[in-house]
């Protein structure tokens, strides 16, 4: 695992993250998460990523046919290798999920 500091496209602001193979885990600030974030951000609170096959437009017909809210999305996000595209939904813990397809 690797510290990877790096420069969010949505906002050019350098954020930090845990990255591990194609995997990675961002991190955010205690005082001031970046958008989207977990409903109550606490310290040590993180959000997760799935890279997925299937393309994000066919994820928010699923989603959309299971009356599931898409909280944000489709943006283009820095990813562990690179530019994605993603939406965010809320699990039932009401924790950040992101689904998202390399580009």
């Amino acid at each position: 695992m690797e510290l990877n500091v790096f420069t969010s496209t949505s906002d050019n602001i350098k954020r930090k993250s845990l990255k591990f193979g194609n995997q990675k885990i961002n991190l955010h600030e205690n005082l001031k998460p970046f958008e989207p974030h977990a409903s109550n951000p606490t310290p040590r609170s993180m959000d997760i990523c799935f890279v997925s096959m299937k393309s994000i437009d066919q994820w928010m017909k699923i989603f959309k046919n299971s009356q599931i809210q898409i909280e944000e999305g489709p943006v283009i996000k820095t990813g562990a290798n690179g530019p994605i595209k993603s939406i965010y939904i809320r699990d039932p813990d009401n924790n950040l999920i992101e689904i998202s397809n390399e580009i």
